[in-house]
């Protein structure tokens, strides 16, 4: 899952901030939180307190799992820190080397990839793996950079080694190891299953790359096939092998895809196009031998699908109107209506919806969960539900700072059952009023079994879940009056999910014949029916208010539809037992064969907390530990835009970050030493940055005639930078907003200045700056799909101020205020920004840099003592295309942006009249300049992040001529 919201939100803010600021705002918990420390032979653990007994869980685990889960890879991991977050409700967990550290958090996915393993225990598998991947680059040319770089250089030496790998193999790394990783779930791979099937098979560029028109399976996808299926043919112990090979000199193009050929005989490509042939003979031969697929119509008004586009979690409104969830590359989620009255409705646009997995329709209103950031800390992350009025739109916030999952809306409306994990990590089920919100009772849950898709049944006397335990899944039925709850199926390892009441039967989500379909069982006689037979995978079966049909969401390559069926339990298909075990899927077998340890971690896994050792705790004081070093000797500044000479400092819970080095200019030839902290720990950011340096400059010592004074001379200065940031994220919808305010001063001193003659832009030997700028900075933005290319709806607010306060000789003051618009274009996918800027600024000794944005074809920045700008920018895609040149480059999309950039400047000048005196005049000059931006979406050399570039063809009327200026990521060269 991708991390974190709050990131998402403040990078809309990047170019307002001060420029000084090179430490950038990370995610921290409230300082409220007091944690305790975990320390076992081979890891610490950080937790917040009262997670003690999850925390002495997992510590045991990643003690169980650390010889084995790097024994195929050769590596024996060194200690590491893992810290566990459970302030927030995001389902996710990631390592890094930035510190070198993992970070678990504690809320369990609702989705069907979670399988039959506990949340918590399949993190442990999944990122330890990440951990032996990261230290296997100690070795060969790694020993060199290491040292050279610190914890950071464990990236440097993996840059060649694509994403897939690192996903692929620990997503193979948690289906060896467990009964249940997503290499077992059929879930998983529906999309690649779907496109083979289909006849999609992409060539590895588009594989590797991905598309804005059709479904390319992600990174953990493509990986895990391809890694298991060389597993399977070339040893348990092949990627060992591979990367041995790769650390001996990594670092030119297709080096990961030349050690592959080394090891195996083929190159990168011919390995996926093997792996591509046998998962398509393998799954076609399965997909004969089922019976033939069972009918279903598809319902009307669903979009046609030239662009991969979904309708997911269908709910009967009534008898001739279901509401589903729409998504895809062209379309950000939104509720709709479909049914006999043909074209598609829209309903609602969601905001950060909670991997919902699951909609639910009751007395005419819907309900889901959706994340609410804390406007501060980072890692507090509520899920509130939301519950919106089909009839009268209206749109209700139910359980602020609370930390619901699935929610289920009884059939009248009046009640909601939700799952809540707390922050000491106990599952629970709770019945809420949906008129106020209130939690009317809490289902005990004495075993902290997990609860996932809850729903009432028709008479709302009773519930059904889904119910994980250390022994597998069941369905279970609850009387949430009494308490009183059983089991319908065994407790089995099969991955059951969606469960719904009608009559006698729950019906079900089960992946048992190989494809998810839709089961029923009897809950009176227990006797177990496939209802369905579809192709890639019926999911999410709703019952309509008659009783007469059933609907759900058909996978297909071009993405999901909403269909019906009729509900006839006398055609349904009886089977002579329950299941107790998932089909098992390609490559499974042998990656548990080629895992010694599988065993005894399986029977670990599946064993009660109180078995494992008990570690001893200790506190935990961050500022105790706020200075922890991660990289030094040649290190990347925290901007990101210079290589220096230093050390950079940052420790596990993210409160403190240090940066101090040399670096060198290429430019000037001059070196500088910098030093910069940032306290990130209480509300506002504290920021100190100061800069000792070198200047070299070439220029005219005088203005007169003949120009021949021009002369090179050389000067220090002493820099220093101090102040506070309040970062917020104030997401509350479809719009992305977040504020940031700030107040730095900025004192400049220069030494051994030989210069006669000073711009008033400079700073003098005895004129030093005392500056002082506060800013406020907001955006919101609205949500963007895949294939847009800019935001279509949303404003953005810069407002600042600088001065000079203190009464040195130098003296300056500017007031700068820019505001923009996003609008909808004339197409889809088009998108028009308005914006417009005012600055004021006395201009005594000192000119101050712009605050607003200045016309995009001028070469220079004139400072004016009013400066009015506006533009107007209209942005669209050209093509969505699937170029390939060779191996090396890989374009997905042209785009274009048609600009026109206005502007008045003026300034109070003293000009001589004809009798010689000086009257002060304003002087205007106007600007009024047009052009376009040609731009290119593309990959090179297999490496998934894509780039853009691209070049600016303007005309000046100032200049009066045309300017071709390069672009690179939309900011000219």
């Amino acid at each position: 899952m991708q991390k974190m919201l709050a990131a998402l939100a403040l990078a809309l803010l990047t170019k307002g901030l001060v420029a000084a600021q090179s430490l950038p705002i990370l995610s921290q918990n409230p300082p409220s939180l007091r944690w305790q420390e975990i320390s076992s032979p081979h890891f610490k653990v950080l937790y917040p307190k009262g997670l003690d007994t999850a925390a002495q869980r997992t510590a045991s685990r990643l003690e169980a799992v650390h010889g084995p889960d790097g024994a195929t890879l050769g590596v024996q991991a060194r200690p590491i820190a893992v810290v566990m977050q459970n302030q927030t409700t995001v389902s996710n967990g990631f390592v890094t080397f930035l510190p070198r550290h993992a970070e678990f958090f504690t809320t369990p996915d609702q989705g069907q990839g979670l399988g039959t393993v506990d949340w918590l225990d399949g993190l442990v598998v999944h990122e330890f793996r990440h951990v032996n991947q990261f230290d296997k680059a100690r070795q060969g040319f790694g020993r060199v950079v290491v040292p050279l770089l610190g914890d950071g250089g464990l990236g440097v030496a993996a840059v060649g080694v694509p994403q897939w790998f690192f996903e692929g193999d620990a997503v193979g790394s948690e289906t060896a190891l467990t009964r249940s990783g997503r290499g077992r779930i059929p879930y998983f791979g529906v999309g690649l299953r779907a496109n083979l099937l289909e006849g999609r098979l992409y060539n590895y560029q588009k594989a590797v790359n991905g598309s804005l028109r059709d479904n390319v399976p992600n990174w953990y996808v493509l990986g895990y096939y391809v890694t298991s299926y060389a597993k399977a043919h070339y040893g348990a112990d092949v990627w060992r092998r591979v990367l041995n090979e790769y650390y001996r000199f990594p670092f030119y193009p297709f080096s990961f895809s030349n050690s592959i050929r080394r090891t195996t005989g083929l190159r990168v490509e011919g390995l996926y196009a093997r792996t591509m042939h046998e998962l398509d003979s393998t799954w076609r031969a399965q997909a004969a031998a089922r019976p033939a697929p069972t009918p279903v119509r598809e319902l009307a008004g669903q979009a046609p699908t030239r662009v991969f586009t979904q309708y997911q979690y269908p709910q009967y409104v009534n008898d001739s109107t279901v509401l589903a969830l729409k998504s895809g590359l062209g379309d950000i989620p939104q509720l709709v209506l479909l049914g006999r009255q043909g074209r598609e409705k829209q309903v609602f646009t969601l905001g950060l919806q909670n991997i919902p997995e699951m909609l639910s329709v009751g007395g005419g209103k819907v309900v889901w969960p959706e994340y609410r950031q804390d406007p501060r800390w980072g890692q507090r992350i509520y899920s509130e539900l939301k519950l919106l009025d089909l009839k009268t739109g209206r749109l209700t916030r139910l359980g602020r700072g609370q930390r619901y999952a699935a929610a289920a809306l009884s059939p009248n409306g009046e009640l909601i059952v939700a799952v809540r994990t707390d922050e000491s990590y106990h599952h629970a089920l709770v019945i809420i009023d949906a008129t106020t919100g209130a939690v009317v009772r809490t289902l005990p849950n004495p075993h902290n079994d997990f609860y996932q898709q809850p729903r009432w049944s028709p008479s709302s006397q009773a519930i059904v879940t889904v119910a994980l335990s250390a022994a597998g899944k069941t369905l279970q039925l609850i009387e949430p009056s009494s308490g009183l709850e059983v089991n319908i199926l065994p407790v089995a390892n099969v991955n059951l999910a969606n469960p719904q009441l009608w009559g006698e039967y729950v019906l079900y989500n089960s992946p048992q014949s190989g494809v998810d379909n839709i089961y029923a069982v009897n809950y009176s006689t227990h006797q177990t029916y496939q209802v369905t037979n579809r192709p890639f995978g019926a999911y999410h079966v709703a019952v309509s208010p008659s009783g007469q049909r059933l609907a759900l969401h058909d996978y297909r390559a071009t993405g999901a539809r909403v269909a019906e069926l009729p509900l006839a339990p006398e055609a349904w298909l009886a089977l002579p037992a329950p299941a107790r075990d998932d089909a098992p899927e390609p490559f499974v077998a042998a990656l548990a064969a080629g895992e010694p340890g599988a065993p005894s971690i399986k029977a670990l896994l599946a064993s009660p907390d109180s078995s494992g050792p008990r570690y001893g705790v200790r506190c935990y004081r961050p500022l105790a530990h706020a200075f922890r070093l991660f990289s030094y000797g040649v290190v990347q500044s925290p901007s990101g835009n210079a290589v220096s000479v230093g050390l950079r400092s940052q420790d596990y819970l993210s409160t403190t970050q240090l940066f101090a080095g040399l670096s060198y200019d290429q430019t000037e030839r001059t070196v500088a030493a910098t030093g910069a902290l940032s306290y990130q720990g209480r509300y506002p950011v504290f920021d100190v940055e100061a800069t000792y340096g070198g200047r070299n400059a070439t220029r005219y010592f005088d203005r007169a005639a003949p120009l021949d004074s021009l002369r090179g001379t050389r000067w220090q200065y002493a820099r220093l930078l101090a102040g506070a940031r309040i970062p917020l994220v104030l997401t509350r919808s479809k719009y992305l907003q977040a504020l940031t305010l700030g107040a730095y001063y900025l004192h400049e001193r220069v030494y051994n200045y030989a210069a006669t003659l000073r711009n008033l832009s400079e700073v003098g030997p005895s004129t030093p700056l005392h500056a002082v700028q506060t800013s406020l900075a907001y955006a919101s933005q609205l949500k963007q799909s895949a294939r847009d290319v800019a935001p279509r709806g949303g404003a953005t607010l810069l407002a600042t101020y600088r001065t000079t306060p203190f009464g040195t000789a130098l003296e300056a003051s500017q007031v700068g205020v820019q505001a923009g618009v996003y609008l909808p274009g004339l197409a889809r996918h088009h998108a028009v920004r308005l914006r417009g800027g005012f600055q004021y600024q006395q201009q005594n000794q000192y000119s101050f840099a712009s605050a607003i944005s200045f016309p995009r074809a001028e070469t220079s920045y004139v400072s004016f003592d009013r400066l009015a700008v506006g533009s107007v920018d209209y942005s669209l895609p050209l093509a969505f295309v699937h170029w390939s040149v060779g191996r090396v480059l890989y374009v997905q999309r042209l785009r274009a942006t048609a600009f026109g950039d206005f502007a008045q400047g003026s300034s109070v000048v003293g000009l001589r009249t004809a009798g010689g005196t000086i009257v002060p005049t304003r002087v205007f000059r106007n600007y009024q300049n047009y052009g376009a931006d040609f731009m290119a979406l593309f990959n090179v050399f297999h490496l998934r992040t894509p780039l853009e570039a691209g070049v600016r063809v303007s005309y000046s009327s100032y200049q009066q001529a045309w300017v071709v200026q390069p672009l690179a990521f939309s900011v000219r060269l």
